[in-house]
């Protein structure tokens, strides 16, 4: 898995880390997105890859949709298609078996930026960044999955404000909504994603496929049908060599060697 023209793609310890690459602020046009597409796609598919961070260069995480890509729609054909590639990748990327965490640096997490680093499974970013939705002074709304997962992370009054309003609002208050996990110091955003990306590379990848897939899709069931999947889940991985490892580590004082099985 190599670099492609917009997404550079390194991998070392389990950890592949795509870092895209479109001067000057990271807009995502259409051959950014389709680098991006690529690179989670061959990210995950890599057996020696176990957890994915998603970041962009020094000036900027993404700073939105790039404009003249959205001024190419000429109809709403062009729109639904536009739409439904972008929720495509976004969806991909949540329902990823593979953790990903999102290292938000630079000044610019808007719009489809900010709808790319709420598909991550979590979110670290520099005090400097500004996050927002301001699709609506464009006279556009979120096309990439912004309206369900702004809910679901900042609850449904938030989520309201910023999108109708297209406001901005700072690091810190991204946190304290719940927006983001962590908040690091302007350049550490990507060193603070790397050591817990580490953390999760060390535990058994089966864990962590089966933990993901109940999270993330108990977001689409009734309690009730949500409880039959985490024992269906729970029992899956009480099958497993992992879990005798976890639990003989924990009684003999030593640290699992997990071997994803």
């Amino acid at each position: 898995m190599g670099d492609l023209a917009y997404v550079h793609v390194r991998t070392k310890d389990r950890i592949a880390v795509l870092v895209i690459d479109h001067p000057p602020v990271n807009a995502l046009d259409e051959a950014t997105f389709k680098d991006l597409d690529a690179a989670v796609r061959g990210a995950q598919a890599d057996p020696a890859v176990k957890v994915i961070v998603i970041t962009g260069t020094a000036r900027s995480f993404v700073a939105g949709a790039d404009i003249g890509y959205l001024s190419e729609m000429a109809t709403s054909e062009d729109a639904e298609g536009l739409a439904q590639s972008g929720q495509e990748l976004m969806l991909r990327i949540e329902r990823s078996p593979k953790p990903i965490i999102a290292a938000i640096n630079g000044r610019y997490c808007l719009g489809g930026g900010n709808e790319l680093a709420m598909a991550c499974h979590m979110r670290i970013a520099e005090e400097g960044v500004e996050f927002g939705q301001p699709e609506i002074r464009l006279g556009l709304i979120p096309g990439w999955g912004g309206t369900r997962r702004l809910v679901h992370l900042v609850g449904l009054g938030k989520a309201v404000e910023l999108i109708l309003t297209g406001d901005r609002i700072p690091a810190r208050e991204a946190l304290q909504l719940g927006l983001v996990n962590r908040v690091m110091a302007e350049g550490k955003a990507l060193e603070e994603a790397m050591h817990m990306a580490a953390q999760l590379a060390a535990l058994s990848s089966e864990g962590l496929r089966l933990a993901l897939d109940c999270i993330y899709s108990e977001l689409d069931m009734g309690l009730s049908e949500a409880m039959v999947c985490e024992v269906q889940r729970f029992a899956e991985m009480a099958c497993t060599y992992d879990k005798c490892e976890g639990l003989s580590a924990f009684l003999e004082k030593r640290r699992p060697q997990f071997e994803d099985r």
